[in-house]
């Protein structure tokens, strides 16, 4: 099928939540990907923070290959080895901890979220009360929409599940000032990712640490998509020298598979008992296969170091162009999470980058995101943002 039909074929049969643009991919290979027409695309955008190793990673394809002859699935009422040794090694990341593992960042989220009440229920004086920040997205579920500090997600969905309220981002004294006898936790992102690519003060994540802990309140990091090695470390939490009590993985962890974690401190997981939560895909070992893939990347091949230092320069270089440029009201970004905010609406500049085969995404109206491969070399970066300050330069702006 061509790109035509494949789109054709789609909209006639799906609920149009997506506002897909009008491309259907057949294959993908390193930062690349190749539409049903046999067209090439530079992919700044990696399928939302997902594919960050690129596309047909390997070591990732090798190990889906390997799992999927061997076993798709057991209940996880019993064990599978991939999901045994993923548990083992992102326990060790964090330091120690307890693990559950579901299918995406909503799931993970959730499952931080159901802890922190049993947490506060069990040993926290019958707390339950979760601060969030405005400008925040932590998912599409109920409870994880209620925590979300966008008006936008909210409409129509109303009334919101009761247990969330919500305070400025990058605000120690908004917590203090907002604090209740009920609050049992802080829900925040290292940064705001679809907020904007929202970068908070060097110092922020140790006051809030600082602040949890006067308090006796739960941290709780959502880096769904911040962690896996995002901006240069693992978790992003570790630019700040901290260790929250409890943290949210998914989107890159399984390099294309659904996948997402939770993990805690133990003596918070310690209050998760048989049947107070569970998922029934969680922990697929297929999916975990893939997981233990992208952390061998990882830890093997230099991806990280990769990110910080391809991600650095092309924050340099895009901070160059800004002063040139008088629709670039900031660069900002950490990493390879990137975002280029613009005095007027983002889409003209991602419908003008898809014309000159580069994938970017607009978020929060104004600003363009960029969320290339980790692996990306220099000469891949030259040439994405060569076409971006092209677009800039020529397409007209929106009177």
């Amino acid at each position: 099928m061509n790109n035509t039909e494949i789109i054709e074929l789609a909209h006639r049969n799906m609920v149009d939540v997506y506002g897909c643009l009008p491309l259907a991919f057949a294959r993908g290979h390193g930062s690349y990907l190749y539409d049903a027409d046999g067209n090439r695309f530079l992919d700044f955008f990696c399928g939302l923070a997902v594919t960050s190793l690129g596309h047909g990673h390997p070591r990732v394809v090798r190990a889906i290959k390997e799992q999927a002859e061997k076993l798709t699935h057991v209940s996880n009422v019993f064990h599978t080895e991939p999901t045994a040794r993923l548990l083992e090694r992102l326990a060790n990341r964090f330091g120690g901890g307890k693990v559950f593992l579901g299918n995406s960042g909503a799931e993970a989220n959730e499952a931080a979220i159901k802890l922190a009440r049993r947490w506060g229920s069990n040993e926290g004086g019958g707390r339950f009360e979760i601060l969030a920040t405005l400008g925040s997205f932590h998912g599409r579920t109920l409870a994880t929409l209620s925590a979300t500090g966008q008006e936008k997600y909210h409409q129509g969905f109303h009334p919101l599940m009761p247990g969330f309220r919500l305070v400025p981002f990058d605000d120690v004294a908004a917590f203090d000032k907002a604090r209740q006898d009920q609050t049992v936790g802080i829900l925040i992102e290292p940064i705001q990712g679809e907020g904007g690519v929202v970068v908070p003060h060097n110092d922020y994540l140790k006051r809030m640490r600082e602040w949890c802990d006067r308090n006796n309140v739960l941290l709780i990091l959502d880096e769904v998509q911040t962690g896996i090695g995002r901006t240069g470390k693992f978790f992003a939490y570790e630019h700040a020298g901290i260790k929250p009590d409890i943290v949210t993985l998914a989107k890159a962890l399984g390099g294309g598979l659904p996948i997402g974690a939770m993990i805690a401190r133990p003596e918070i997981g310690a209050s998760f008992t048989p049947g107070s939560h569970g998922s029934t895909f969680g922990g697929n070992p297929v999916a975990c296969a893939a997981a233990l893939a992208v952390l061998d990347a990882l830890e093997q091949d230099g991806v990280m170091d990769n990110a910080a230092t391809v991600g650095a320069y092309m924050l340099e270089r895009l901070g160059k162009f800004a002063k040139t440029c008088d629709r670039i009201v900031e660069v900002r970004g950490l990493g390879m999470i990137i975002g280029v905010v613009l005095k007027h609406d983002a889409r003209p500049i991602v419908d003008a980058c898809v014309k000159d085969r580069l994938l970017v995404n607009g978020t929060a109206g104004n600003v363009l995101r960029l969320l290339p491969p980790l692996n990306l070399t220099r000469e891949e970066a030259d040439a994405g943002l060569a076409i971006i300050e092209n677009a800039l330069t020529t397409v007209p702006v929106a009177k």
